[in-house]
Parts: C-alpha cells; sequence; structure tokens
C-alpha cells in the first residue's frame, strides 16, 4: 500500500515521501480501514514543522482522522464487519491507503456524507462535544465565546451552543469570514484584527463577562480570557494556534509567557476554572469516552444540530499543497485527501 511520510521537518514542499510498505493487519479489538480519504488538521502542520512532542518519530506516519470502509475487523469485534463506511480516528497512521484504528474510535456513517464532512466528524466535531457536553455544561442565556469560529471545532462549537440557547460570541482574525460566521448564526461576531474580544464581551454583556470561553488561540487570549470571566465562569482550551506561528525558540518562549502564571488559590477564590483538553490523550486513556463522543456526534447530525462543513479536496499526491492550503489559515470546512 501506499503511506505519504514527513521525512523532513520545515518546508511543505521538502517534508513528505510516498513510500510502499506493507498493509497492516487489524489485532483484537481493532479494524482496518480501506481510506477513501483522510482529513487534514492543524496539528499535522505542528507535526510537520517538528513541534508536536506526540508525533511518532521520523520518518513519521501521521494522520488522525480518516474515511473509508472497514476492509477486516480483528476478534472481538461486534459493531463493524466488512463493508462498512465508517469514519475513524486513528492513532497516526491515516496518510495511507490503509489504516488501522481501534474499533471504538470509528463509527458507521451514511453513504452521503462526503470525506471532508466525515473526517470532520471523527476530530472537529468530536472534540466540540467533548469540550462543550462533557467538559463543561452550557445553559440557556450562558454568554459563551467561541475563538476561532469559523474552523472544524469552531463551527461545532457554535452550533452546539446555539442549540442550547446559548448567547454567542464568535471571533475570528480574519476580515472574509466575519460574514460567515453572521450566516452560521453567531450573535456577535468579532474580528480580532480590529476589535479586542475581551473589551468587546465585556461592553456587550454589560459588565458581567462571559460565562465559558472556548479557545484554540493560547498565548493572551488565554490571560486576557480569565479576566473577563464571570464567577463560576470556565475556559475550555483544546489548542494553541498563535505557539505554531513559528517555530524560532525565542518566539516560542514569548508567546509561552503570555499565557500567565496562575497558582490554584486565584481560580479557588474567584470561582473560575481553566481546562485543557488533548483529545489525542483522551483516545489514548479513555476509548470508551471517545466512542460515547462519537455516537453522540452521529446523534445531533442525525437530528440536523450539528452540521460539517466540507472543505477544499485534493488528491493525495498533492499533500503539500494541501498543507499550505491549510497553513495559510484561509481555509473555510475540513480540509482532506483522497486517494
Amino acid at each position: 500500500m501506499k503511506a505519504i511520510y514527513i521525512v523532513k521537518h520545515g518546508s511543505a514542499d521538502e517534508a513528505f515521501e510516498v513510500r510502499e510498505v506493507p498493509k497492516p493487519a487489524p489485532k483484537p479489538g481493532e479494524v482496518l480501514v480501506k481510506v477513501e480519504g483522510f482529513g487534514l488538521n492543524f496539528a499535522d502542520v505542528m507535526a510537520r514543522k517538528g513541534m508536536y512532542k506526540d508525533a511518532p518519530p521520523m520518518p513519521s506516519l501521521i494522520g488522525y482522522d480518516v474515511c473509508g470502509s472497514v476492509e477486516q475487523a480483528g476478534s472481538g469485534v461486534t459493531d463493524l464487519k466488512a463493508g462498512d463506511r465508517v469514519t475513524a480516528m486513528t492513532r497516526f497512521g491515516g496518510y495511507a491507503e490503509y489504516a488501522i484504528t481501534d474499533a471504538r474510535a470509528a463509527t458507521k456513517i451514511p453513504d452521503n456524507i462526503t470525506v471532508p464532512e466525515a473526517t470532520a466528524l471523527t476530530t472537529q466535531y468530536c472534540t466540540a462535544y467533548f469540550c462543550a457536553a462533557e467538559m463543561v455544561n452550557l445553559f440557556p442565556g450562558d454568554r459563551v465565546v467561541i475563538h476561532s469560529a469559523a474552523g472544524g471545532v469552531g463551527a461545532g462549537l457554535l452550533q452546539y451552543a446555539k442549540h442550547k440557547g446559548c448567547e454567542t460570541f464568535a471571533t475570528t482574525g480574519s476580515s472574509s469570514k466575519v460574514e460567515l460566521l453572521k450566516q452560521m448564526g453567531a450573535d456577535h461576531v468579532i474580528n480580532t484584527s480590529k476589535v479586542k474580544f475581551d473589551d468587546y464581551v465585556l461592553e456587550a454583556g454589560k459588565s458581567e463577562g462571559a460565562d465559558v470561553i472556548f479557545d484554540a488561540v493560547g498565548a493572551d487570549f488565554i490571560r486576557r480570557g480569565i479576566k473577563i470571566l464571570a464567577p463560576g465562569g470556565r475556559i475550555v482550551c483544546y489548542g494553541a494556534a498563535q505557539m505554531s506561528d513559528s517555530n524560532n525558540v525565542f518566539f516560542q518562549l514569548s508567546k509561552a509567557i503570555q499565557f500567565g502564571i496562575y497558582h490554584p488559590a486565584i481560580f479557588m477564590m474567584s470561582s473560575k476554572s481553566l481546562i485543557g483538553v488533548n483529545m489525542l490523550k483522551i483516545a489514548d486513556g479513555k476509548p470508551l469516552v471517545i466512542k460515547r463522543c462519537l455516537q453522540n456526534v452521529v446523534r445531533l447530525v442525525e437530528e440536523g444540530i450539528f452540521k460539517p462543513q466540507g472543505g477544499k479536496i485534493f488528491k493525495a499526491s498533492e499533500i503539500a499543497e494541501a498543507h499550505k492550503f491549510l497553513e495559510s489559515r484561509k481555509s473555510i470546512g475540513k480540509v482532506a485527501c483522497v486517494w
């Protein structure tokens, strides 16, 4: 089978190499998926740059989500069989014609769901559901700030918060995405390249602050977010996009400092919370949680609450172009590659 390896950290044009490798076989509790296509995530860009410590050693076969059909089910797997069309979360190895995954991290999907939509369900929407339904509870009237709301996870969070009757504050750093967020139903759209989100939220909320902030940006967005949390407020941090803008050690250090330094007493006295989410760790340590999240994501799609947005599709041979497009942050919806 063909597999796309990272063989050099740095530029997308020089990073990848297509290799012929043996097709893997599923162990008990696993399934082998014949990959129709695989999704791209910002963690892929960070892995390519050598900035994702959990990535496998080089030559590195990454890829966190795939769409395809079950080729073979390992012993003990009862709810999936050969021929089932699935979307699956992979513990790396997704950039290949065949991929192995824990059967609990795969779920059946209808034939009419596209590859970008299907892979968005597995990573982006599963993350959104875990953050919004498992890490916090949202209630009608809650003031919810969603950073990078036009992205895959952000869109899922926005759709879920609207479903729960929250007042939503959607942020973007791109003027071109402002109108899109309005069309997606955000109550407030904040262009962070022109307006400070914390000032806007305090003014719009009559100084009462935010009840929940979903943060994929990190750095000073965290520090500023904590300051505007209402009593009982929570920040759920599931990314650090600002940290990926450069692999310069001094740049990284400056961004890390911008997060701020906190003592638990600060959160206790103010009744605020800072919650970190790494879905790879959840997948490793709590596979049944992943299964539960995936099942609920598919249910919410069927109910019309989650509406994954397909993005640009590249051929697998265009992996460098796909990476550069995702890295440009001009993408809307899930970017995917097909074989």
